[in-house]
């Protein structure tokens, strides 16, 4: 049983945790959106994830110095004293050769053994120093870098449309944010100064070497070869483990996020053993691929270290001969064979770093592939705008815009300057002839058309997977259609910019989201202007006010976890407030009482009363009684729309409605 439920995790996990090369995996859509917004899968499947090695390593590395060349002339300084700390490094370990030469000869004395002690001391501080100020600077520089590819990465994640979060994970996500950016954070920190002064250092070691010893130089270099085919050896490897590593550690911040977000429904369903032996898996999985990525990068420096021994003693013996038949100085015998294992420490530094440098690689292509991403399209060139002054929304239409050709445009124009006609908007919202699928392979609304008249309540009920919530995500263009057209007050939702026409659309969703901050904040979330009076005013329309009083510290009661500390109700009440205070003419209810008892219900459904009054309300319900008031009800199955008309109706056509309603057959 044991052996089968691995093979079963094994499979389940296999793309996620081994990614193939060149493959970015795209999560499957079709039927009933169930995420926050309608998407396919909610904001917690484990799909789209990157991983493998990197694909482009010059271009990684092109984009993670585009984040630090800003700070070109801190860079300068930085460069300089790398220059002069390895200058020094190098000139204090020769000034040795004339110390030691002066005491092995006649006229050596104590004060010339002082003073080439005090010229070391000297040269050796200049290096400190000039390290210092490097590792100061640069940490400034590589921190200044890592916060704006932070601010980049956020910037683009609002930029990226509703799909893309309804089809990736958000631990996922947020390990880019941490692991990833950390792993880029600690290269641009050490691992590119010590490859510059590694470098340096060997350059600068090389040329000393050689003007000591030419026979001994060459002695020295032959390991070298040795070497470096170690490095390639290890390092291939060890690229090839750490971008498992990253992609593993998003796989079990995936999970981990998505347990702990669904804990009531894992102990609802008795499966905590379940949820542990697969995060035993995952959790083994990486310790696995941890031990091989540290594995290949620590044993880099052990056999670096061996190699650079055995070069090092293999100098030693040819520089004694060299001393006692060929008559080599002894302070220059002592000063090439500081410099021998002088020049193997910086190819070891460098060796060492590999580690460090393909983990952030890996990293920062993880964190450049969500960067890439397409963002939503972007909005048109004479977009039409929506402004507000005092009580009413205008529509702002560029003359330039095709719309302003249109006949019989003019009538209802209500002013016009040199650039923009203005037109009140009132919130009439109509689809004609909707053919929409979130894949190709399946389409879930058919030919829909409806509209609904300003301050008309328009309900949809029909069974899960009918297409209800995608119509009012299509509305918000969360999706653009693909064919047939959906307007306001006649004008296409293509042809508004996508700012205006969220901010004019008021949604209450059945699953609240409440920030952490204040009951007042919460409430301001739906129009950050708003005055404390205005936030208020929406308590009260929402019937919120009465409890929100009741709280602790009244409209300034802090909320933490999403608003732990409140009923599901209280929390549907605040997002209604937060609806309210919007003064958006056109409402979207989305199953808003679906998970609460009876008597919170009668309190949102007052408030809901109050909100829809003045506005265009679009509701979908499953419990029919809230829907009984409804100008028209849209019964829609399999994408189309099979009845409608109000309640009345709709129960003498004795149809699919009327079963509903009076219990012949319910929604599945």
């Amino acid at each position: 049983m044991r052996q089968e439920k691995l093979e079963y995790l094994q499979k389940k996990y296999e793309s996620r945790l081994n990614p193939k090369e060149d493959v970015v995996m795209a999560a499957g859509m079709g039927g009933r959106p169930k995420g926050p917004h309608g998407g396919p899968h909610g904001g917690h499947g484990r799909k789209g994830m990157a991983g493998g090695k990197p694909k482009n390593v010059k271009k990684t590395v092109g984009r993670l110095f585009s984040y630090i060349s800003q700070d070109k002339w801190k860079l300068m300084i930085v460069a300089f004293c790398v220059i002069g700390g390895t200058i020094a490094n190098l000139a204090g370990s020769y000034v040795l050769r004339p110390v030691i030469n002066g005491l092995t000869s006649e006229n050596g004395s104590t004060s010339f053994l002082l003073k080439g002690i005090l010229t070391m001391l000297g040269i050796y501080l200049i290096g400190i120093l000039a390290q210092y100020l490097q590792q100061r600077i640069m940490i400034t520089i590589s921190q200044g870098a890592i916060c704006k590819l932070r601010n980049d990465l956020f910037g683009k994640l609002q930029q990226l449309p509703v799909k893309y979060y309804d089809t990736h994970n958000n631990g996922d996500m947020m390990s880019r944010f941490t692991n990833d950016v950390d792993a880029v954070g600690e290269m641009l920190n050490n691992t590119v100064v010590q490859l510059i002064s590694g470098t340096i250092n060997i350059v600068g070691t090389f040329a000393l070497m050689l003007y000591t010893n030419v026979w001994l130089t060459l002695v020295t270099i032959v390991m070298i070869p040795l070497m470096l085919k170690a490095v390639q050896f290890v390092g291939k490897k060890s690229r090839r483990y750490y971008s498992a590593q990253q992609a593993a550690i998003g796989t079990l911040n995936g999970y981990i996020e998505e347990t702990v977000t669904g804990q009531k429904v894992v102990k609802v369903f008795n499966h905590e053993e379940e949820s542990r032996e697969e995060f035993e898996y995952l959790n083994t999985d990486l310790k696995g691929k941890l031990i091989r990525a540290q594995f290949f990068g620590g044993i880099m420096g052990p056999i670096m270290n061996g190699l650079s021994q055995v070069s090092y003693s293999l100098t030693a013996c040819v520089g004694g001969i060299l001393c006692v038949m060929r008559g080599f100085d002894v302070g220059g015998f002592t000063v090439f064979v500081n410099y021998s294992r002088q020049f193997s420490r910086p190819i070891n530094e460098v060796a060492m770093q590999v580690n460090t440098i393909f983990s952030a690689l890996a990293g920062a292509e993880r964190v450049f592939a969500v960067m890439d991403e397409a963002p939503e399209t972007p909005d048109q060139e004479l977009a039409v705008g929506i402004e507000a002054e005092q009580d009413k929304n205008y529509y702002v239409i560029p003359k330039e815009n095709p719309l302003a050709k249109s006949e019989g445009f003019m009538e209802d124009v209500v002013r016009q300057d040199e650039r923009y006609y203005y037109k009140e908007m009132k919130g009439a919202v109509t689809l004609k002839d909707v053919t929409f699928g979130y894949t190709p392979e399946k389409t879930i609304l058919k030919k829909v058309s409806l509209y609904a008249k300003p301050g008309q309540k328009i309900a949809f009920v029909g069974s899960t997977g009918a297409g209800k919530t995608t119509i009012t995500n299509l509305i918000n263009r969360f999706y653009d259609i693909d064919e047939g057209v959906i307007t306001i007050d006649g004008i296409p939702v293509t042809e508004l910019s996508r700012d205006s026409l969220r901010k004019n659309i008021a949604m209450v969703l059945q699953d609240t989201h409440l920030f952490t901050g204040t009951v007042r904040e919460n409430i301001r979330y739906g129009r950050l202007d708003a005055t404390d009076e205005e936030v208020e005013q929406a308590a009260r329309t929402a019937s919120a006010h009465s409890f929100i009083m009741r709280l602790e510290h009244g409209y300034d009661t802090m909320l933490e976890g999403d608003g732990a500390n409140l009923s599901q109700g209280q929390r549907q009440l605040i997002n209604i407030a937060r609806a309210a205070i919007s003064k958006a003419p056109v409402l979207i209810l989305d199953e808003a009482t679906s998970s609460v008892d009876t008597r919170t219900e009668k309190h949102i459904e007052r408030g809901m009363d109050r909100l829809m009054a003045t506005r265009t309300t679009l509701v979908i319900a499953h419990r029919l009684s809230t829907v009984r008031n409804a100008n028209a009800i849209m019964v829609l199955e399999n994408g189309e729309i099979i009845e409608r008309g109000d309640h009345d109706d709709l129960l003498k056509q004795k149809g699919r409605y009327y079963e509903l309603y009076t219990g012949l057959t319910e929604l599945d």
